[in-house]
């Protein structure tokens, strides 16, 4: 029987989610993000039944994640085990035909989204429902996609709503104007970087779950700066990020500990984040990220870091 992990209520629903979910963007892409052709469909889901194994019970995907590959490899998965024993959640505002991709914010739009999705994760439900990166569209999703994704919660179809994006001044809009459960943010409240920390603290006042991703920045805080391939946003890194990373990773290393384990523990420390959404393509990798949760961080290691000037000392950092 597997240690479930600690769960933690969504926003103001009834809820709960574990501290660490399985990012599925991975399962339609290339190994290590690279070039070439998506990792193997067996590879895919031998990393999801081992996070299921070993407490991860929160999977989340999206239309857009391989063009529908990554949804229907989930499905794959969920089909095999009790529905009830996880929490699913997915994106609205993107239909995929073959290898036609098209936005759509309309409320038909958002029901036709949820339809595909449900077929490729082969389930009849899910329980969180995100707006999709609707960088150019926050009118729309306040004046149409929110009040269908409101009905749909009235109804008792879907238990929250959400918006995943990878910035957060957007969803700022969104949490000021309309009643949002939770934010999946990427990328932007990192060891790297807190930019979005106001934002952040705003949904804690409010009540609003975070959910944060992209918490390597695309594998520079998770492979160190100078291992070959890694990527900041998944571009080549620039010079002067290089240089900030190399700083944090010497902090590290003076206290024994890994820039992987800082950077997987710090976003936690903030009490709007309810749970990490990382991104696996291997088993080994959701061992790695669950032993970093377990590694002891001394309070200088954090110190050292603001001195520096390396981390905002506003910054919540674990205890």
């Amino acid at each position: 029987m597997a240690t479930l992990l600690p769960t933690q209520a969504v926003g103001r629903t009834t809820l709960q989610v574990p501290r660490v979910g399985f990012g599925t963007s991975p399962l339609g892409m290339p190994p290590g993000w690279g070039d070439g052709e998506p990792i193997a469909e067996n590879q895919a889901l031998l990393a999801l039944q081992y996070a299921f194994d070993n407490g991860i019970r929160f999977f989340d995907s999206a239309p857009m994640y391989g063009k529908g590959l990554a949804e229907a490899r989930t499905g794959a998965f969920l089909r095999q085990i009790p529905r009830e024993q996880v929490v699913v959640a997915t994106k609205v505002g993107v239909e995929i035909s073959g290898e036609t991709v098209q936005r759509d914010y309309s409320r038909d739009g958002v029901l036709r989204s949820l339809e595909g999705s449900l077929k490729r994760l082969q389930v009849d439900a899910v329980d969180i429902l995100h707006v999709d990166d609707a960088d150019n569209d926050a009118d729309q999703v306040l004046n149409e996609t929110f009040p269908a994704l409101a009905e749909l919660r009235a109804q008792g179809v879907i238990k929250a709503i959400g918006a995943g994006m990878n910035q957060w001044q957007v969803p700022m809009r969104f949490a000021q104007h309309a009643d949002f459960d939770c934010f999946l943010i990427a990328g932007r409240y990192t060891l790297l970087e807190q930019g979005a920390r106001a934002f952040f603290d705003l949904c804690h006042q409010k009540g609003i779950a975070i959910f944060a991703a992209g918490i390597y920045n695309s594998g520079l805080l998770a492979k160190g700066a100078t291992s070959t391939g890694a990527t900041y946003n998944y571009k080549p890194v620039p010079p002067e990020i290089v240089t900030r990373v190399k700083a944090i990773e010497a902090i590290c290393g003076e206290f024994g500990v890994s820039l992987h384990t800082a950077a997987t523990q710090l976003p936690l420390a903030h009490p709007a984040v309810n749970a990490i959404l990382v991104g696996f393509q291997a088993a080994g990798e959701v061992q790695a990220c669950l032993d970093a949760l377990q590694q002891s961080i001394p309070a200088a290691l954090w110190n050292r870091l603001h001195e520096a000037g390396l981390l905002d000392v506003a910054a919540p950092v674990p205890s």
